[in-house]
C-alpha cells in the first residue's frame, strides 16, 4: 500500500493544558464535545470533537503557553506498521525510545509512533484499533 493510500486524514491536534477543566470548558463554549476522557501517566487526557476536528488535550505541569505551543498533530492511518518501517528506512528520527507504541485509548486502543519532522515538529501516525 502506498503511504498516500494509507493516510486517511488528520486524526487530532495535541494541545497541552495548564488547566484541563478550563481548556475543556473553553472549547465547549464553541461547540466542541468531550467525547473521551482517561488518565495517562497520571495526567487527565481528553478528546474534544466538533464535526471532523478533534483536539487532544492533557494536563501538563509546564506547558509552553505561547503561540506555536501545539505539541503535535496526528495523522489517521489504516495500518501503522508500514509507515513506521518507512520512517525507519528513511532514517527519520523517532521521538519515543519505545518506537511503535500502544495505548488503551478509545474502545480497542491505538497503535502509534511519533517522528520528528524537518522543522522540529512532532508528527504522530495513529491507527485506531
Amino acid at each position: 500500500m502506498e503511504p498516500k493510500d494509507n493516510i486517511i486524514g488528520l486524526q487530532h491536534i495535541g494541545l497541552p493544558a495548564k488547566d484541563f477543566d478550563e481548556t475543556v470548558e473553553f472549547y465547549k463554549t464553541f461547540g466542541f464535545e468531550l467525547v473521551y476522557e482517561t488518565v495517562n501517566e497520571g495526567n487527565r487526557v481528553g478528546f474534544l470533537r466538533l464535526h471532523n476536528v478533534t483536539i487532544e488535550t492533557w494536563q501538563e505541569a509546564n506547558p509552553a503557553l505561547r503561540a506555536g505551543a501545539v505539541d503535535h498533530f496526528a495523522l489517521d492511518v489504516r495500518e501503522v506498521e508500514p509507515l513506521y518501517e518507512l520512517a525507519l528506512s528513511k532514517g527519520y528520527p523517532i521521538k519515543d525510545p519505545e518506537g511503535l507504541r500502544f495505548l488503551p485509548f478509545w474502545e480497542k486502543g491505538i497503535r502509534f509512533f511519533n517522528v520528528i519532522g524537518p522543522n522540529g515538529e512532532t508528527v504522530e501516525f495513529s491507527q485506531m484499533l
